[in-house]
């Protein structure tokens, strides 16, 4: 079954929590004991109403201040898809978090509370979609009851939304504005009759629509190997196998290649998933090629088509997301992980900070604090083989790593 990674994103009181759990309430997805306790808490607090963020909301804090703070991931599914909410904080200080939720996501809400319309979180939201290059974004218009489910108001959020819109960068996304009101469920998983001047579909059928082919971001193909395979046993004797994911697009047997770093050339001789033989290995699929001679690959090492090369270089810049308490300065030495591949890698400067509710740039900045967002160059220890973000996003990002403590302490996405 096709699985959609949705990343959401809103305000405080914006009703993202409620929302995903109204989507879990409609779709049967809640157990029988996690809806009585969400009836029993709803009763204690004096609601004549559900309370559906208890659904969603894990965190004794969240649930006391009624915010979400940690990313958590949801699941459930239709009879025609498989579905991974990533539910992220949506205030100024889990920016990081925002990043992490959003970074392996193809699609993503955005709520508005119709009350607020646009505010200058949802703009911090929308530049996250963008800098992520996601490229299916719902913004939900919640709260719809709140408001006598008045058209006029729904075209003016539009309206400065559309505004936002015209400052990204990134001009592939696909936007779709619905009204809802995750509180009574309309628009959220079926049609409502309370807003009939709305001709779209409901949050949950607009999901149900997506294609893959459309969601994913198309690159080339790219092949990192995890794994090489030797049995060594009496039916496999010579057998020698390279396991792992194909990124970006398809690779097929008699293709020519590359291996990266060494720059030597074969050709696929075929392809396996398991004990079974493909033709062609489709983008994200897990397989096992083997070449057509043995050649020295090993783990790290990269199979690519012939005259498809990716940028292979000891230095570059990207955007980068600063997730630790201690600064980010010139000069600083990390370890940079891009896919299987560790390098040590020094900050060399920071061009300049940038400002995610698309009011500019800081220049002059001498170290980065936690959840800020800039422009940094690095220069590495030995080359490694990349692409920028905006033509694929699996090779061009990366995370960092503190060489002290070995925690994640930034995320990059290379420009």
């Amino acid at each position: 079954m096709e699985v959609l990674k949705i990343a959401t994103a809103g305000s405080v009181d914006d009703g993202k929590s409620t929302l995903i759990g109204r989507i879990l309430y409609d779709t049967k997805s809640l157990t029988s004991d996690k809806l009585e306790a969400i009836e029993k808490t709803s009763k204690q607090r004096g609601y004549d109403y559900l309370d559906f963020s208890l659904a969603t909301d894990g965190l004794v804090a969240e649930r006391e201040q009624g915010i979400t703070i940690d990313v958590a991931h949801i699941y459930f599914s239709t009879k025609k898809k498989s579905y991974i909410i990533a539910d992220t904080p949506g205030h100024v200080e889990y920016t990081r978090n925002m990043v992490t939720g959003a970074s392996t996501s193809q699609a993503s809400i955005i709520l508005i509370d119709a009350r607020k319309g646009v505010i200058e979180q949802t703009n911090r939201h929308f530049f996250i979609n963008n800098l992520l290059r996601i490229k299916d974004v719902v913004v939900a218009i919640n709260k719809m009851d709140l408001v006598d489910y008045s058209e006029d108001v729904y075209n003016k959020i539009k309206a400065d939304f559309s505004d936002l819109m015209s400052k990204r960068d990134y001009q592939d996304q696909k936007i779709t504005f619905i009204p809802v009101s995750a509180l009574k469920g309309d628009n959220v998983v079926n049609k409502t009759d309370k807003m009939p001047w709305y001709k779209g579909d409901a949050l949950l059928e607009h999901l149900e629509q997506l294609d893959k082919k459309d969601i994913y971001n198309v690159g080339t193909p790219r092949f990192p190997v995890q794994y090489v395979i030797r049995p060594k046993t009496e039916d496999f004797h010579d057998f020698r196998g390279y396991a792992g994911k194909v990124y970006g697009g398809e690779l097929s047997v008699g293709d020519d290649i590359i291996v990266l770093p060494s720059k030597t050339r074969s050709k696929i001789k075929d392809i396996y998933f398991y004990d079974e033989k493909y033709q062609t290995a489709s983008r994200r699929s897990s397989v096992t090629i083997t070449l057509e001679n043995d050649i020295n690959v090993s783990r790290g090492d990269m199979i690519v088509k012939e005259g498809d090369l990716p940028t292979i270089d000891k230095q570059f810049t990207a955007n980068v997301c600063w997730m630790d308490s201690n600064q980010l300065t010139v000069g600083g030495k990390y370890v940079v992980q891009h896919g299987v591949n560790k390098v040590l890698a020094k900050v060399d400067r920071i061009n300049h900070k940038i400002h995610p509710d698309y009011s500019g740039f800081e220049k002059d900045v001498t170290g980065l604090n936690v959840n800020d967002i800039a422009s940094v160059t690095f220069k590495l220890n030995k080359p490694i083989f990349y692409d920028q973000f905006k033509n694929h996003r699996t090779n061009g990002s990366f995370i960092l790593i503190d060489t002290q403590n070995n925690n994640t302490v930034g995320a990059g996405f290379i420009q």
